[in-house]
């Protein structure tokens, strides 16, 4: 290093972004010392101040090497911080930067802080930003956002947010393409209108009884997580779709048609059939499709599903690749007497991978039957994949039924696998 022209130096220290590394770097020599200013971004992670021992605030420390550094487009701050702190650093530094990440810590606050301005209000002077992530929020009242007009991507993980403050949120991000709300506590009814948006991504905690309404022509992948009724609009560019909900019901769901669609993701404990149908005839054009729903049922009572006829099924989805199907929705395909006239020109064309997860022994004889059927017509299968899960049964026939996949799986063990 001391060969180097200082140019040389200075640009090579200055893609060090690890405060700790930054201060050690400043104590080597004054010539490393003139690296600073040229620091594009700065990181503070969680025990940056574990072994303070000077008589500065941590947060006087942390503005003393911002204000020394011309153009920080980047400021990741994981280590505490007050109200006045993170003011202070925007002050400094808003105009400049491109992204900012903060770990907020007032989650666990009981009620909504009465300072003013808040956290979030202190982030308005940031005009700049492109991407903005926030840790454990606590979002109450709408924060004092005038408008972000270059972030394009906004996370929040770990919040309690009232329905009014997030609408309001975004909509001083009137360009975002990217949006990811995870962990998010509170939600009853959200809408979210963004021209721009193509990836979303939304986890909203609790009873699993929200409401979405998604209003973006743009978007090209969604997952939702905890919502009960959920409607989409625009979806000429929807490639990518998850629902889940772990918590709730599944009651209502409108997509319109889903043409572009390549992959689908349907989970949860219990959906309206109802709703399932539809995304199954929505989806006709899709390549992937994973099933994991347990019940149907469109109120408090747990359902079985109703019987799926096969050929009808795979009729109706002829581009689809890979299958990953469980218990209750596999065990629908094989209750119906479908593959016991079927035409000598039915072919399954394009699916290439099946991933079948059993968890009961009942309806065995016509479960092997329709493994030996998706086997026998689909031309093109590659893989077959057969997981047994937590098959409990005292009868015998839980016995018969694993000596039965065995068999199948060794006769057609160049495809099919147990797991």
């Amino acid at each position: 290093m001391e060969a180097l022209p200082d140019a040389i130096v200075q640009y090579i220290l200055s893609h060090i972004n690890n405060s700790i590394d930054v201060a050690s770097c400043n104590c080597v020599s004054k010539r490393w010392q003139d690296f600073v200013p040229y620091l594009k971004s700065l990181y503070f992670p969680r025990n940056s101040f574990d072994n303070h021992f000077s008589d500065e605030t941590p947060e006087s420390i942390i503005g003393k090497m911002i204000s020394r550094i011309e153009c920080l487009e980047e400021l990741v701050v994981y280590s505490p911080f007050s109200t006045s702190g993170l003011a202070s650093w925007l002050l400094l530094a808003g105009s400049t930067l491109k992204q900012l990440e903060l770990r907020m810590d007032n989650l666990s606050e009981s009620q909504p802080s009465l300072e003013s301005p808040s956290k979030l209000d202190c982030l308005a002077v940031a005009k700049n930003l492109e991407s903005l992530k926030l840790w454990g929020v606590l979002m109450m009242n709408s924060p004092k956002w005038e408008v972000f007009p270059k972030l394009q991507n906004l996370e929040i993980v770990g919040a309690r947010v009232d329905d009014a403050a997030l609408v309001a949120a975004l909509k001083a991000c009137p360009n975002l393409s990217n949006l990811l709300l995870l962990g998010c506590d509170g939600i009853g009814t959200v809408s979210i209108d963004l021209p721009n948006l193509e990836k979303c991504k939304l986890d909203f905690y609790g009873v699993g009884n929200s409401s979405l309404f998604l209003n973006s022509p743009k978007i090209e992948s969604l997952e939702v997580q905890g919502c009960s009724w959920i409607r989409v609009r625009e979806t000429k560019c929807l490639r990518n779709l998850s629902i889940s909900n772990n918590a709730g019901r599944v009651y209502m769901v409108d997509f319109g048609k889903l043409s572009a669609l390549e992959s689908l993701s349907i989970r949860g404990v219990q959906w309206c059939w109802d709703a399932i149908s539809k995304m199954l005839q929505w989806s006709s054009e899709v390549k992937h499709l994973y099933m994991k729903v347990e019940f149907t049922g469109d109120f408090e009572t747990l359902q079985p599903f109703p019987e799926v006829d096969i050929v009808d099924f795979f009729n109706s989805h002829p581009k689809l690749q890979k299958f990953d199907i469980h218990g209750a929705m596999f065990a629908a395909l094989c209750q119906k007497d479908s593959l016991k006239n079927v035409e000598s020109r039915f072919v399954i064309p394009s699916l290439e991978e099946v991933i079948v997860t059993v968890r009961s022994p009942l309806n065995a004889e016509q479960k092997m039957s329709t493994l030996e059927s998706l086997l026998k017509y689909t031309k093109n299968l590659k893989t077959m994949v057969i997981r047994i899960l937590q098959m409990k049964s005292s009868h015998s026939s839980t016995d018969d039924f694993f000596d039965e996949i065995c068999k199948f799986s060794h006769l057609n063990r160049r495809i099919v696998r147990i797991e």
